[in-house]
């Protein structure tokens, strides 16, 4: 390999192949299916070699980015240097603790973690069903739809600090509000979550989660590739409600538009940049605010 960076050198000679990847297209790992190369791209295989890749990149003093299912993330045009830490599929691992709790670990998909309650008779987890993020992201986020949100379920989380470090927090102690956890603020990733949820009968669980998606599939544009809600829901009102009275359903910046089928959504019909997305949030925000005076916040993480 020529060119190789110091960074890439060091992951190279001190960790396992199979969890190493050398300028890896971060298209490959968002859904908006944009986003150029990382530098240094690593999939731990358990907490320990998290711990042990945090401690050296805290070492390297190097630029450390925490990548789930890329759900609810825009990469960059220009790539990404330092190191990218991708969780999903990684760490991975549900348990039923007893009756009414289970143990669900990062990696997994809020959709698979709804299945598995689902499957042992719990209630609690049908509006996650739908969600393609990673348990770890919904949890750092308080994920949320049709009027559930990972608050209302989790009792206690596991988190690892930027140095490595292990320890549990209760749900009062992640401080959860709309999309938002302490953990915007730590930093600290999210290792397990325990969730307490509801005896039920099985069926009607799935019977809820099957009418729950497909309500998402004739409302939302689930054809193309998108983040989801493009912006965070305002005060007093529906972001998709403003940006389709603002006349801007359709509404394009390059390969970048607002979904015709959901105003909420910003989609890439193909060739779309970061810039082109920024751009069009950006436009979109500017143009609601001067109608309404409300000013609309990115839901997408603009990394």
């Amino acid at each position: 390999m020529t060119n190789i960076s110091a960074l890439q050198q060091y992951f190279v000679d001190n960790f396992p192949k199979e969890i190493v990847k050398i300028q890896e297209p971060m298209s490959k790992h968002t859904s908006f299916r944009i986003g150029a190369e990382a530098e240094v791209m690593v999939f731990p295989q358990n907490a320990a070699t998290l711990s042990e890749i945090l401690k050296q990149s805290a070492i390297l003093d190097c630029k450390v980015h925490i990548l789930g299912a890329g759900t609810n993330v825009l990469a960059p045009d220009e790539g990404l240097p330092g190191l990218v830490i991708c969780l999903k599929d990684c760490l991975v691992g549900k348990r039923h603790l007893d009756d009414t709790r289970i143990e669900v670990m990062a990696g997994e998909t809020m959709t698979k973690a709804a299945v598995y309650a689902a499957g042992l008779g719990l209630s609690g987890m049908e509006f996650a069903h739908g969600i393609p993020g990673t348990v770890g992201g919904g949890v750092f986020m308080n994920a949320g739809a049709y009027g559930g949100e990972v608050c209302q379920i989790l009792e206690c989380v596991d988190v690892m600090d930027r140095k490595g470090n292990l320890r549990t927090m209760t749900a009062d102690e992640m401080q959860f509000s709309y999309r938002r956890s302490v953990l915007e603020d730590t930093g600290d990733i999210v290792i397990s979550a325990v969730f307490k949820l509801a005896k039920k009968d099985s069926e009607e669980i799935r019977a809820t989660m099957k009418e729950l998606m497909a309500k998402r599939s004739a409302s939302q544009p689930l054809d193309l590739p998108s983040a989801g809600s493009a912006f965070k829901r305002p005060v007093g009102g529906y972001a998709a409600a403003l940006i389709d009275q603002a006349g801007l359903k359709g509404f394009q910046i390059g390969g970048a538009a607002i979904s015709t089928k959901h105003a909420g959504f910003a989609v890439n019909l193909g060739g779309a940049t970061a810039g082109d997305v920024r751009n069009l949030l950006s436009a979109v925000s500017d143009r609601v605010y001067e109608k309404f005076a409300i000013r609309l916040e990115p839901e997408v993480r603009i990394w």
